[in-house]
């Protein structure tokens, strides 16, 4: 039979694999989150970019009529 103690480690090893597996998993996702992050922000100031050169672009177009 096993000691109490022995029982007790078990669990507590246990719990700090959970705990560890959980930080990870956090650390993750948040990798994913920042990653995604830029990309939108990425294409958001190249869709900006892109409507403020047509906006020049027809507003000159217009001007030299």
């Amino acid at each position: 039979m096993t000691n109490v103690n022995d029982i007790v480690r078990i669990k507590i090893e246990e719990a700090r694999r959970k705990v560890e597996a959980a930080r990870k998993r956090r650390t993750e996702l948040d990798a994913a989150r920042q990653a995604g992050l830029a990309r939108r922000h990425a294409a958001k100031l190249r869709h900006q970019a892109e409507t403020d050169q047509t906006a020049m672009t027809n507003t000159s177009e217009g001007q030299a009529s």
